[in-house]
């Protein structure tokens, strides 16, 4: 039995790793050359989920103890742990170790190519990959996994219904420059994840600054506008050179220049496939909406996918496709629709000054009364039930 994954970033490369140990044959393919190219993830991910999902250390850049919230005033809100609370990955450096271990456990990895997929049937699908010297090849497969990202290459090549009226897909677009800072330069960012709140930063989204090793610092700016709405990407660099001169940054090198879009629809009922074809991370709305971040769920969804793929490899395709998407959902648990109702209400509402004094009242409350473990609960774990009066006005 073959197994051909479209796409090497974090959850195509695990997937990929995970049924190779497990046996089966497997081919990698990425348009990439070069593994760090467009490193585009901001990756903070905490400390726990880091060690749970196999991060190698040698990704890790650095660790940060803090949050630091800069709300629609400007003015600097902190909370601190004396324990590392998360990490900030280097992004090329974890896709780079991932193609390795891939191709130590026996993956085909065919970097430089791209999939075209010719015919899809129940228990089989026909494609043609294209190489980087316009080779041409097909092949035969028993399953063909999308790991394109937001772009849903393949399901869109097959027709998969993605963006229902009911529950729409909804596109978040950023734009992150890594800038090499001094030491001076680096000493108010380092230690800490910081967020900027408030129209007056970024309108319909936020901004951030994160730290990385040797005094660099990746900031950038993310936009999720209200659905249908033209120009979502429309004066992001704009608003980051604006956010890097308010934060004395400007004049910092500029050492890459990325940008990414994620969509997710929030309550997750599109099919994650169709046949011989499955979705896993981006592609299968593990992006969640609230905070823009993928690395994590993407990683679950394709230890979830493995598993069902080596325990049922010759099942029917419909009938895995319905356990992975039960699967997802009982993993994503409940909260996970929440915030993805939380993110649509606040980021498409942030455009006023009286949404921006909505958002300092809340940044206040959380002020007085969470630590910085209870900021981890509720941006990473979404755990809300402890806000729920203040989450109210953002629900209705």
């Amino acid at each position: 039995m073959m197994i051909l994954v479209a796409g090497g970033g974090p959850a195509g490369t695990r997937l990929a790793i995970e049924l190779a140990c497990a046996g089966l044959r497997v081919t990698l393919v990425d348009p990439l050359l070069d593994p760090q190219r467009n490193a585009y993830s901001s990756a903070a991910i905490p400390l726990d989920d880091a060690n749970k999902l196999q991060i190698p250390h040698a990704c890790w850049s650095t660790t940060w103890q803090g949050w630091q919230l800069f709300d629609p005033d400007a003015i600097e809100h902190q909370w601190w742990s004396s324990d590392d609370l998360g990490v900030v990955l280097d992004f090329g450096n974890l896709r780079q170790s991932l193609w390795q271990q891939a191709c130590s456990a026996g993956v085909e990895l065919l970097s430089g190519w791209r999939v075209m997929l010719k015919r899809l049937h129940q228990q089989q699908a026909d494609v043609v990959l294209l190489g980087p010297h316009g080779q041409q090849e097909c092949r035969s497969v028993r399953w063909l996994i999308d790991a394109t990202g937001s772009r849903r290459a393949l399901l869109h090549q097959a027709g998969v219904p993605i963006d229902k009226e009911q529950d729409p897909l909804l596109c978040g677009y950023g734009v992150e420059w890594l800038i090499q800072a001094s030491d001076r330069g680096s000493s108010r960012w380092r230690d800490r994840l910081s967020f900027f709140l408030g129209h007056q930063w970024v309108r319909h989204g936020y901004g951030w600054v994160f730290p990385m090793a040797k005094d660099q610092l990746k900031v950038g700016v993310c936009r999720l506008p209200p659905h249908d709405s033209a120009g979502g990407s429309a004066g992001l660099q704009q608003d980051l050179i604006q956010l890097l001169l308010r934060c004395g940054l400007s004049d910092c090198p500029v050492l890459d220049r990325h940008g990414g879009v994620i969509a997710s629809t929030v309550r997750r009922t599109e099919p994650l496939g169709a046949g011989a074809l499955i979705a896993v991370g981006d592609a299968a709305s593990t992006a969640n909406l609230l905070g823009g971040e993928g690395i994590r769920h993407a990683l679950s969804s394709a230890f979830l996918l493995a598993e069902l793929l080596t325990g049922q490899a010759d099942d029917d395709s419909q009938h895995l496709l319905n356990e992975y998407q039960l699967a997802l959902k009982r993993h994503l648990g409940f909260r996970w629709e929440i915030s993805g109702r939380l993110a649509r209400r606040t980021w498409w509402g942030l455009d006023s000054d009286q949404a921006d004094r909505r958002m300092q009242r809340l940044i206040s409350g959380l002020s007085r009364t969470a630590s910085a473990h209870d900021l981890c609960d509720l941006l990473f774990h979404y755990r809300f039930e402890r806000y729920g009066l203040r989450l109210i006005p953002y629900l209705i």
